[in-house]
């Protein structure tokens, strides 16, 4: 196969480029993935064993789709390859490694929950308020110490931290994190960040071991490495030392993600690592039209720390971004909700094809509302991952602690699941025991006889035989995951209590828990599956993230929604922007430095570049926030576009058909309630756009607009439409004189279908919001 057939010049020689350290610039849909495919089957290609590269990339799905790739390219050879994300690929050398730190193959993976229920349980013990010290708070402390790789001793031992920490009034953290990372180490556990940071401690103290995965990967290649923190890059430099073949991909004006600890400056500052840094720019872009591509280089340009590339495209011109105005946050979903359904009408197109992106989880509320009001499918992305589900995280920690009987947290969540009468009282005290007997809580359960008598002890032993009859079938050859699971989920009793509850939101999980029991079924059956372990399930499902979930009722023709953070790496025919004002998109929070205003200006340009076919962006004059209506001045973003691709929104549905004619009775005005605003509408000194922007938005050309807005009777007042009926003249606010043509009463839903004069045309009302005047 020729790999370099149909690649561009600095694709070639990306692809090309094998040895020595190599950096490639990737511009916005330049196609990287492509490159990154078909560098690894030239590799493959040149005789290179598969063992020998590691390809790291952010999420399973992107490994899972390079593997299918580079299988494609050169076939079953490719499954040898070490790729996948940095934590699976990391948690992978840990299961084989972590002797050497004290802990065995079998080590749980604790999710955010676990920790933070471990830290909650900790700093009740110490007598501290958690209002003070919130769970979320002390771990979001330790996970950034983690991720600089600052241990619990060197925490407590830096003088600066401890200011920080006293000046915050918070002396108590660093022994917090010493105390979380003891227990999680009786537990023979490890949390995300732990899978980094002890892969750092493993290379660092035991050198034989570096020097074995030295020798083995002597072809490194790292994807999306803006992205990479402190940690990450570390092992990456470290194993790439012997042999210096590291290719990374990256694209600074992407790197959005500082606030997990991700360094801008690993990209930036590469070449003081790796003099002799090859450096390979891909600067056309294939995914979006010409005015898109220009308008995200009009906006990156403003900022000043970052590594120059002139991104193009061959693409067509396309049309201008478009721009919602709305009065407020509500009437911002109903606009985006109506252009969406008028595109999918006049352009024929499924909702597949839009995504709304916004800069905060909150704001979905107005879309979904509006969405469901014209019966339009949407899955938000981010929200409740499928895995965080009770019922889902119930079973899966009767699975975890049957792997992992040292997994405190997974203990605690089943002992009285289903209900058996213990309590926290009886869980206590079977802390205290161990902790006096210098014992895991499970070797006190197991032999509970020997230090407990009566009721109390007989139902813990009935737990402890359960357990002890589920870790023998672990035991015996052959025993795949879904047949240990599906054997667990029923003796447990957690089926047959979901069975038994027949509410709608029983019937719900007793769903998702069999969807669960499926999954793992797959997870066998999977050809590509090598180890069919319980142990080697959880592990798998223990690293995913929500963007690795498919949709769980199968039905993927859905307008997707999510934050801007969560859609990079994807791409939409049509995109929506919303809530593109001050202190929202830039962030409040953003504002302190230079530093933060860049980061918040690159995730408007992902934002801008997800788009291949349009672009829509929209703004809301007033937004509620913590209960109380403010008003809002649009996004200083708005601004930096060059005003040359930017345009007011139109009725899509009319587009077509539409002239430039003005009808007798008509001027071009702001409509606050369809988002219609002409081109040539002078704007408001409040807008927040430039006066040189104005006004080129204000001389360009009208071209195919939409119906001028009707200038209403001066004593124009609405009118009850209760009694409302057929053959009725009526006057609107916004679309003038009109005739109701058609009646449409259903329950509480009452539409009226009127044919407008002056060009206008017909209109189906929902009256319950529509403001008309009755004439006759």
């Amino acid at each position: 196969m020729n790999y370099l057939a149909g690649l561009n010049e600095p694709q070639q020689a990306a692809v090309q480029h094998i040895t020595g350290p190599l950096m490639i610039i990737a511009g916005a849909g330049s196609g990287k993935t492509r490159v990154l495919t078909y560098r690894t089957a030239y590799l493959l290609d040149k005789g290179v064993d598969p063992f020998q590269i590691l390809l790291l990339t952010f999420t399973n799905k992107a490994a899972g789709e390079m593997r299918a790739r580079v299988e494609k390219a050169v076939g079953n050879n490719a499954k040898n390859i070490w790729m996948g994300t940095f934590h699976s690929v990391f948690a992978k050398i840990l299961r084989f490694e972590g002797k050497h730190l004290g802990y065995t193959s079998d080590f749980s993976i604790y999710d955010t929950d676990d920790s933070k229920s471990l830290l909650k349980s900790i700093i009740k013990e110490r007598g501290l308020d958690d209002k003070v010290y919130k769970p979320n708070l002390v771990f979001n402390r330790i996970s950034g110490a983690k991720n600089r790789l600052i241990g619990p001793d060197e925490y407590l031992n830096n003088p600066i931290i401890q200011a920080d920490d006293a000046a915050a009034k918070l002396p108590e953290i660093g022994r917090l994190y010493k105390l979380y990372t003891l227990r999680c180490f009786q537990a023979n556990a490890m949390d995300f960040d732990d899978l980094l940071f002890n892969t750092n401690v493993l290379f660092r103290d035991h050198p034989v071991v570096l020097d074995k995965y030295q020798r083995k990967f002597q072809y490194i290649m790292v994807d999306e490495f803006q992205d990479t923190n402190v940690s990450q890059y570390l092992i990456i430099k470290k194993l790439a030392a012997m042999h210096n073949n590291l290719a990374v991909v990256g694209d600074d004006a992407q790197s959005i993600y500082a606030f997990r600890g991700a360094n801008i400056d690993n990209i930036l500052n590469l070449e003081k690592d790796y003099p002799n840094l090859v450096t390979i720019k891909l600067e056309q872009n294939y995914r979006s039209t010409n005015s898109i591509v220009q308008a995200a280089n009009s906006v990156i340009a403003k900022n000043k720390n970052q590594l120059k590339k002139n991104v193009f495209t061959e693409n067509e011109e396309g049309s201008p971004i478009e721009l919602i105005k709305a009065a407020s946050d509500n009437e911002e979903g109903r606009l985006i909700a109506t252009n969406i359904f008028e595109a999918k009408m006049a352009l024929g197109l499924r909702n597949t094809d839009f995504a709304i992106l916004y800069r905060t989880n909150a704001q979905s509320r107005a879309f979904e509302e509006a969405l469901r009001r014209l019966n339009i499918k949407y899955r938000i992305v981010g929200g409740l991952s499928f895995y965080q589900r009770r019922e889902i995280k119930d079973l899966l920690s009767y699975l975890r602690f049957v792997i992992n009987q040292k997994d405190i947290e997974a203990f605690k969540r089943i002992i009285n699941l289903p209900k058996r009468g213990i309590g926290d009282t009886t869980i206590a005290r079977i802390e205290i025991t161990a902790a006096e007997q210098e014992k895991s809580v499970w070797e006190i359960v197991s032999n509970i006889r020997q230090y407990q008598a009566g009721r109390f002890a007989e139902t813990i032993e009935g737990f402890a035989d359960l357990i002890k009859s589920f870790i023998l079938m672990t035991q015996v050859p052959n025993k795949d995951a879904y047949e240990i699971a599906s054997h667990v989920a029923k003796a447990s009793g957690l089926l047959k209590e979901l069975h038994e509850d027949k509410t709608v939101e029983g019937l719900s999980r007793y769903e998702n828990v069999q969807e669960l029991l499926n999954s793992i079924k797959q997870f066998v059956d999977n050809p590509d599956t090598e180890d069919h372990s319980l142990a080697s399930f959880l592990q798998t499902v223990s690293l995913l993230t929500t963007a690795d979930e498919d949709d769980p009722d199968g039905d993927n023709d859905r307008v997707t929604m999510m934050t801007i953070h969560g859609a990079k790496g994807l791409e939409f025919n049509h995109v929506y922007v919303a809530g593109m004002e001050e202190d929202l998109f830039p962030s409040q929070m953003m504002l302190q430095s230079r530093a933060d205003l860049e980061e918040e200006r690159r995730l408007f340009y992902v934002a801008i570049t997800r788009a291949e076919k349009k672009l829509v962006m929209s703004y809301a004059e007033s937004r509620y926030q913590y209960g109380r209506l403010k008003p809002c001045e649009p996004s200083r973003f708005l601004d930096e576009i060059d005003p040359k691709y930017l345009q007011f929104a139109r009725n899509i549905r009319r587009a077509v058909e539409e002239t430039q004619r003005i009808p007798q009775g008509f001027v071009r005005r702001t409509d606050s309630q369809s988002g219609v605003v002409s081109n040539n509408l002078p704007l408001s000194n409040k807008t927040g756009i430039s006066t040189t922007t104005s006004n080129l938005i204000q001389k360009k050309p009208v071209v195919n607009s939409a119906p001028a807005t009707y200038v209403p009777s001066p004593d124009f007042a609405p009118s009850d439409t209760k009694n409302l009926q057929e053959g009725d003249r009526v006057e609107h606010l916004k679309f003038g004189y009109g005739k109701v043509k058609k009646m449409d009463v259903n329950g509480n839903d009452r539409k009226a279908t009127i044919e407008f004069e002056g060009g206008v045309g017909e209109k189906t009302l929902l009256l319950s919001f529509a403001k008309l005047r009755i004439l006759s």
